[in-house]
């Protein structure tokens, strides 16, 4: 009896260290959270700095604290800051090729908010993958798709790829094809489609509305017509002005071409 009680007693400074430790893990992930979330809310509150940079600064303050608090657990159980230093020293080698795509990240992440290709609630397309951006943080970039599907792109790969933003100038030139039959009046279809958009006090004037012939298919006339508008204003436009088109050309009998299929009958 008088050894298993010596073997507790033995284990009881780890215990009450592994106690102390999760205590100040958990606290420190708390206080971590807050503190990161006190940083970005008075940066946000501050119309001269981006958004963008107040969720980076966010997540740089809470990895910080976090790397403080490791550095208190392990202080706990005995290792000293001076030997977490020369352990890091002798394996920075490891650590930063075992580590590099994280680092590669870090360092992208600092690059997007000194750069800004994009900011929080504009619409990119980052290496083919398009949403609008709801986060930037440390390591990645944070999408949501159209149909509110959430995409995480790490941001070395966001860095190293073509970044195309919709949302960066105030105006989009939105470009519509309309085919019409080869009998019609191509200059009669092309008035349509200017009166439409002249109409429409979401189009600009300048630059005004431009309507060309643009190609000759094998069944139709091909008109294009390039307007200009609000960036916010773009798919409605797009689409209300396609609807608006097809609508006036069926009530001014200009006839939009289809295919056809044809039917061949044998006899027997």
């Amino acid at each position: 009896m008088d050894e298993v009680v010596t073997q507790v007693g033995a284990f009881a400074p780890l215990i009450m260290n592994a106690v102390k430790a999760l205590i100040v893990l958990i606290l420190g992930w708390i206080a971590a959270g807050a503190i990161g979330g006190m940083v970005r809310r008075r940066i946000n509150a501050t119309p001269q700095i981006d958004p963008t940079l107040g969720n980076f600064m966010a997540s740089l303050v809470k990895w910080a604290i976090l790397a403080m608090v490791l550095v208190a657990v392990l202080g706990i159980f005995g290792i000293q800051a001076t030997s977490i230093v020369a352990i890091l020293g002798a394996a920075s080698l490891a650590i930063g090729l075992a580590l590099q795509g994280t680092l590669s990240d870090l360092a992208a992440g600092v690059m997007l908010v000194v750069f800004r290709p994009y900011k929080l609630g504009q619409y990119v397309d980052i290496g083919g993958t398009a949403g609008t951006v709801k986060d930037l943080n440390l390591f990645t970039t944070e999408l949501v798709t159209p149909d509110n599907v959430q995409i995480i792109v790490p941001n070395g790969q966001s860095w190293g790829s073509v970044i195309i933003n919709y949302s960066a100038h105030d105006t989009r030139r939105v470009d519509l094809v309309f085919g019409i039959d080869y009998g019609d009046s191509a200059d009669e279809a092309m008035k349509i489609i200017l009166d439409i958009a002249k109409a429409d006090q979401r189009i600009h004037d300048d630059p005004e509305p431009w309507v060309r012939v643009t190609n000759l298919g094998d069944s139709s006339v091909d008109l294009t017509a390039r307007l200009w508008c609000a960036a916010a204003d773009y798919w409605d436009v797009k689409f209300e002005v396609t609807k608006a088109v097809k609508e006036a050309f069926d009530a001014k009998g200009v006839s939009i071409p289809y295919p056809h299929s044809v039917e061949i009958h044998k006899e027997a």
